[in-house]
């Protein structure tokens, strides 16, 4: 049979001369030479499978026949059995297709065709370049459509947020990622990170907190990691949670991009505003309540000045939008590391995302908070950045006499601990003696008074899972006017806690 005669016919997509002369008229990118190309290659050397059976699959094809033969290609060697035109004959002796174009004929000539199969991988990309364009014009004609409809439960911001994930899939899926690596190139790198620790202030090998001990029981946040920052209300998480997440990116800012990290802040429960006022009173060393109330000095304004401009420079983006799915977390935090770059991502709280579904049921959220740490970490692994996400404890901690958090605390779901790489806890006794003061003048109160100046300004951050390390408790100072948390200047044991 003539190669042009096959060409014409296997593709289909010649046109006629009426639709060439049409302005209107657009075929789907392919490149037919391409696709004949490789599967002769194939058909030739089946080792050269080796070099693109991580980048194609069937669908890449544009012509369905095209689509069977590669099919039968790939499961003829995963099988160990050779794949020729022989082998392969008696399997396409009855598809429609293959006999208009000759059957087996066609594979012969396919095979016939080819002088070298060093260009396997060069074909492999072509045909993989145009399905990605006929993907992003079935992805346009998706939105146009989308667009169109007007449906009450979803809104504009849904087909955006829509196209843009697909948009990433897309971008990703051509990545070939994975394989083996080599103990020697693997433990390269590990010198490489032990190196780089060394070399920073700290010793971290991971994203530093900016407070000295946490710094040194966890070695920095590691990308890839899950954390999660858990206690109950009042207990301080969202402050420790921006307090890590300024002293990180205003380490970034000051280091040139050599420390620190470039932070988002999903603030699911407290505006942008809000979370803006607890970093500027921090910053500027301003009671927060004074802030608000609006109990200001004159004086306290160049205080001001100074602190925004200082902030001005800190690559930290707030998003406060209430009542996030986890394919929106996604999708905005694959947006920002697109667009401004992103190292290290924070979410307050867990409990307020959603999942994918409706909830209707005690154990439907369960399955969905399940889903929702599976996502959070497979955000962590995808964009290779550690993610702290803040989470409640349940009830049970105020049942107890001891009010000091456990794994068995956490709220709703076994997931969240089974998750997590690390797991911290929050905990100020304070908190709990201004509420439980005895009678005065007896020996409890007494003893209520040593135990309060004991746990004056102090926290606590009990590591009470890390599967890179040890667990322990890290004691810290805490400034309730500026919602601070900072490194407590006194001298202990290093392996208190534990």
């Amino acid at each position: 049979m003539n190669q042009n005669t096959v060409l014409h016919t296997v593709a289909n997509a010649k046109t006629s001369d009426n639709n060439a002369d049409n302005p209107h008229y657009r075929e789907l990118p392919h490149n037919m030479e391409a696709e004949q190309g490789l599967l002769g290659a194939l058909l030739v050397d089946n080792r050269a499978y080796e070099k693109i059976g991580d980048l194609l699959r069937p669908e890449h094809f544009f012509v369905p026949v095209h689509m069977r033969i590669f099919e039968a290609i790939s499961q003829f060697i995963d099988r160990g059995q050779t794949a020729s035109p022989v082998t392969l004959k008696s399997y396409f002796e009855k598809d429609v297709d293959l006999v208009e174009l000759g059957g087996g004929a066609y594979l012969a000539e396919l095979a016939a065709s080819i002088i070298s199969v060093i260009n396997a991988r060069d074909y492999a990309q072509t045909i993989y370049e145009s399905f990605m364009r006929r993907e992003l014009v079935g992805l346009g004609e998706d939105i146009v459509n989308e667009a169109h409809e007007h449906k009450l439960e979803s809104a504009a911001m849904d087909t955006v947020e829509m196209a843009e994930s697909k948009l990433f899939s897309l971008a990703e899926s051509g990545e070939v990622k994975g394989g083996f690596t080599s103990l020697r190139d693997s433990v390269l790198v590990s010198i490489e990170i032990a190196e780089r620790a060394f070399k920073t202030q700290g010793h971290v090998t991971g994203v530093t907190t900016g407070l000295r001990d946490m710094d040194k029981q966890l070695g920095g946040l590691h990308p890839s990691d899950l954390l999660i920052l858990a206690g109950r209300p009042s207990m301080g998480k969202t402050a420790l949670a921006t307090n890590i997440a300024f002293n990180t990116a205003k380490a970034y800012a000051q280091s040139g991009g050599k420390e620190g990290a470039r932070v988002g802040f999903f603030s699911l429960e407290m505006s942008a505003d809000q979370l803006a006022t607890r970093i500027l009173s921090d910053c500027a060393n301003i009671s927060g309540h004074s802030i608000k109330q609006g109990d200001i000095r004159q004086d306290d304004f160049q205080k001001f000045v100074k602190a925004s401009q200082e902030l001005s420079q800190v690559p930290l983006h707030i998003d406060d939008t209430p009542a996030l799915t986890i394919g929106a977390v996604r999708t905005r935090a694959r947006r920002l590391k697109r667009q401004h770059g992103l190292d290290f991502l924070i979410i307050d709280y867990l409990q307020l995302l959603r999942g994918t579904g409706s909830r209707q049921s005690e154990a439907n959220r369960v399955q969905e908070v399940s889903e929702i740490t599976r996502g959070l970490k497979a955000i962590a692994k995808e964009l290779n950045i550690p993610v702290l996400a803040l989470s409640q404890l349940s009830r049970a901690v105020e049942q107890r006499e001891d009010k000091r958090p456990m794994l068995s605390d956490l709220r709703e779901s076994g997931s969240i601990e089974q998750d997590a790489d690390v797991v911290m806890f929050v905990y100020r006794e304070e908190y709990y003696l201004s509420r439980t003061e005895p009678d005065v003048g007896t020996e409890k109160h007494m003893q209520w008074q040593e135990k309060c100046e004991r746990a004056l300004n102090v926290g606590e951050c009990i590591i009470a899972k890390a599967r890179h390390g040890p667990i322990g408790s890290i004691r810290m100072h805490f400034d309730g006017h500026v919602t601070r948390f900072s490194d407590l200047d006194e001298i202990h044991d290093a392996g208190n806690g534990y």
